[in-house]
This record gives structure tokens, sequence and C-alpha cells, in this order.
């Protein structure tokens, strides 16, 4: 399929590893050119290089996404740069570690910014597909969030934070897809399960704490980014023509539970 978004144009924001580098390049592989975004800016960049080796087409910038106006510009960036706007990725994001502040303001406010910004430039330019990372946490709570195998205290708060912030993303989802429907423009979220990626890195690292994890999947094992990138390739995409409002668990199994 590789010229299943030719001619499209898509912003995916934390594209500088991940998940979002994942998507970035398998929109560019199906056809899209992808503004890649990342308040690690040499990761951004480093992702739209990646791009362009595999001839695709990629621009590269530094995004806060808790800035509201830099969301904006961003995705007004990406329409002068590449040529238009069809497909935003609200990918951006960070564990709770860092506490309620912090968490919300990149989970949830940076999600809302290119929500309120993004579906109404679709809106403007004719319709257009937009994709919010949630989690299985936007649909859950965290088992295990306070008796991980690893020896660390037990951290409620932060996984209040975290959950909190992604049941957000899949109400925003809901919203915007209802307030949008009409004008051609399509909001769907991913609510993946665990991923091999750098945020789940120091778990992941630890034997302990990889089998631990593997073991809330009914398939008894941890996804890989391109099986994200696969459901998001396919939402905003015209197969997906008839889905909005939707949050799309790719889990294995986790939510079946």
């Amino acid at each position: 399929m590789a010229d299943r978004l030719e001619g499209r144009v898509a912003l995916v924001t934390g594209a500088g590893s991940g998940l979002g580098r994942a998507m970035a390049r398998r929109f560019a592989t199906d056809g899209a050119a992808v503004m890649c975004a990342d308040i690690n800016e040499e990761g951004a960049q480093d992702t739209a290089a990646q791009i362009a080796e595999a001839g695709g087409r990629s621009s590269a910038m530094r995004l806060d996404v808790t800035d509201g106006d830099a969301v904006k510009g961003s995705l007004e960036r990406t329409d002068s740069e590449l040529g238009g706007l069809s497909i935003v990725v609200n990918n951006a994001g960070i564990g709770g570690a860092m506490g309620w502040d912090p968490t919300i303001g990149v989970n949830l406010s940076g999600v809302y910014y290119g929500l309120a910004h993004g579906a109404q430039m679709l809106a403007d330019r004719g319709g257009g597909a937009i994709v919010n990372i949630a989690s299985v946490a936007g649909l859950n709570a965290l088992v295990g969030s306070g008796q991980t195998p690893t020896g660390e205290p037990p951290a409620p708060d932060r996984a209040a934070a975290y959950v909190a912030s992604k049941h957000g993303v899949v109400g925003l989802t809901r919203q915007f897809a209802i307030n949008f429907g009409q004008q051609n423009v399509r909001v769907n979220a991913i609510c993946p399960g665990y991923i091999y990626t750098p945020m789940t890195a120091g778990m992941t690292e630890i034997p302990e704490g990889e089998a631990f994890l593997q073991s809330l999947h009914p398939m008894g094992r941890l996804g890989q980014d391109d099986e994200i990138a696969s459901a998001a390739a396919f939402l905003v995409s015209d197969d997906a023509s008839f889905i909005t409002g939707v949050a799309l668990p790719v889990d294995g199994g986790y939510s079946a539970r």
C-alpha cells in the first residue's frame, strides 16, 4: 500500500523517537509528506533524515506541545513548508513520573491544542484525519501500578496523573469527532498496550519487569512500535472513511480482560 497516503501531508508530534518515529516513517512509506515535530529537535531531524534517505518527503521542527501558540504555528508551518495539511497525529506524551501538572500539560493539554487548532484547519481545507495516541490507561486503571516488581516504592499519584490524562484524551477524541463530523474531519484515538519504546525501557530492560508487563497481556507479549504505526496508517487512510470517535485498543488483549 505504498500509495495509500499519496498526496497527503501529516504533522506528527513526538516524532523524535518511539511511536512517533514509527508512525512518521510508516506514513512516508505509504506516500505522505511528513512534518516531524518533537521537543527534542535533534530526534525530529533524525526521523526526517531517515524518511528522506528512504526516498520520502519530510521536514523537522522543535515543538513544545504545552504551548498552544506553538502548536498552532507548527500546523501552519507544516502547511507552508510541505504544501498542505490533511493528517494530524497528537502523539507527544510522557509517563507520570514528573507529577500531575507536567503530565496533564503534555498528555492532555498538548492533545487539546492539536485538536483545537488542527481540526479547524483541516475543516477549512476540506477535511482530513486526526489520530490521538491515548493508552490502555485511557480505558482502564493501570493494573499493578502500585506493586511493581522492580523494588521501586509505589507511586499511585504518578499512575493517577497518567490515567487521568489518557482518559481525557479519549474524551476529547469523542467530543471533537462529534463537533467536526459534518465537516469531513475524522478524529480517532489509539490505545496502545505496553509497547517496546524508550518510555517502557526502564521496565523492559529488567527481566522480571519485562515478564511482569508481558503477563498483563493475554497474548503474552508486548507490542512493537510498527504495530501501532500500522493501526495509525489505517485510521488516517480512506480505508477508515466511516470511522470516527473510536478509541481503538491495540493492546494484545489487555483491555479484554
